[in-house]
């Protein structure tokens, strides 16, 4: 019977991979966006921020000069359980510093939610509200974007993700290369099959109405993932902005990176408990493929647990001596066809780099240490596994200033 589990565990793994494979051959081609409308959307731009003086400055500076008529956006940095000097920054700078005491209740969803209710009490209205990290950049033309996005019906916009810093250590290279993948063979297949795009924690605008009518209500700690389910629940499918691009910064040492991962793992676990199930019936029921696809990406943290479990269990029951005792989906595959799958999964990350015209051969060369990137959300994943209950927020540190043309001065 365990041998039976074992193999049918393999054989589900395998169909969950194949279906990730197929997907990413539709963001081989992208058609360029041509609805262009002139600038009406007026939109408050919310600046998630925690102790963030170092880098807040800045983002602010970089919204000043968006190519975006100024009277048609406000900046808001949300200035939660700060004991620094993030709020006199956005003061001094000429921005609304939005202070929030609440220790008990910590995090960027909690944050969000308090400052939305806030928002709404003010005398002026907006059409959009843009979320952003305080670690963040974003082109001059990112809110001209978000118009043309809102003028054409969507009602929740994620932006193009990339890397503010992908050349200071292995791990941001790991992250640049990530990003890159994700975006050109897993959200821009979902644009061009018309599903539902998946949120990204930052870059993300939102129609005011739509966030009044259904609420914040996401606290968890992947706040992004549990309101693209909530929305997708509600039958409205996020959309991707291609063209604009925001750009994070990410922790320089594996450790840092490791503790940020750990987090955004243990708030899957905590979303795809609450609703796999649900979301994945009502998307049978419903007919509906941007429901199940979903509902299978929430899946995705156990996809990679028991792929991490069951692939123990068969290394060792290869290493020890004697008769082996269960059996592998290798058994009944051909050896040339288990080879070609397992190239075509690790070529979708270079592939992805040079569809998005990436040009850096250090970028490339990282490609080589990737591996050990992949390999390390294994242990992390299932650590996460057996602390998915705590809820404490962790903060990554930032000890530095970028600034938008320092990015664009090291393309890569």
């Amino acid at each position: 019977m365990l041998d039976i589990i074992i193999l049918a565990v393999q054989v589900l793994l395998a169909l969950l991979g194949g279906y990730s494979l197929f997907f990413s051959f539709f963001g081989f081609y992208r058609k360029k966006r041509t609805s262009h409308f002139n600038a009406q959307k007026k939109f408050a731009v919310l600046i998630a921020a925690h102790n963030e003086e170092k880098v807040v400055g800045a983002l602010i500076d970089n919204l000043k000069q968006l190519d975006y008529p100024k009277e048609l956006y406000d900046v808001f940095v949300i200035c939660d359980n700060c004991s620094d000097q993030t709020a006199q920054i956005a003061k001094q700078m000429g921005v609304y510093a939005c202070v929030r005491n609440n220790p008990s209740l910590r995090g960027k969803g909690y944050a969000i939610e308090w400052m939305l209710k806030e928002l709404w009490k003010m005398p002026k209205s907006y059409d959009g509200v843009v979320i952003l990290d305080a670690d963040n950049l974003v082109n001059a033309d990112f809110l001209q974007h978000m118009n043309n996005e809102l003028c054409s019906g969507s009602k929740v916009i994620q932006a193009y993700l990339d890397t503010k810093n992908p050349g200071d250590s292995w791990i941001t290279a790991a992250y640049a290369i990530t990003y890159w993948f994700c975006n050109r063979l897993w959200q821009l297949p979902r644009t061009n099959l018309k599903l539902a795009n998946f949120l990204g924690g930052t870059g993300m605008c939102f129609d005011s109405n739509l966030l009044k009518e259904m609420g914040w209500g996401a606290t968890s700690l992947v706040e992004d993932l549990e309101f693209t389910v909530r929305c997708v629940k509600r039958g409205i499918n996020p959309t991707m902005s291609y063209d604009a691009k925001v750009y994070d910064e990410k922790p320089l040492t594996f450790k840092a990176s490791a503790r940020q991962r750990l987090r955004w793992m243990q708030g899957h676990f905590d979303v795809a408990r609450r609703y796999f199930f649900p979301l994945l019936w009502q998307g049978i029921k419903e007919r509906s493929w941007a429901k199940i696809d979903t509902a299978i990406y929430t899946f995705n943290v156990y996809n990679v647990l028991l792929g991490f479990i069951f692939s123990v269990i068969l290394w060792v029951d290869v290493a020890l001596p004697g008769t082996r005792h269960f059996t592998s989906l290798y058994d009944y595959m051909p050896t040339w066809l288990m080879a070609v799958v397992t190239v075509a999964v690790y070529v979708g990350f270079p592939v992805a780099m040079m569809l998005e015209k990436v040009k850096s051969w250090k970028m490339y060369a990282s490609l080589i240490v990737y591996p050990i990137y992949l390999a390390s959300w294994w242990p992390i994943t299932l650590y996460a596994f057996f602390t998915q209950n705590n809820k404490q927020w962790s903060h990554t540190q930032h000890t530095r200033v970028i600034r938008l043309e320092d990015v664009k001065s090291k393309q890569v």
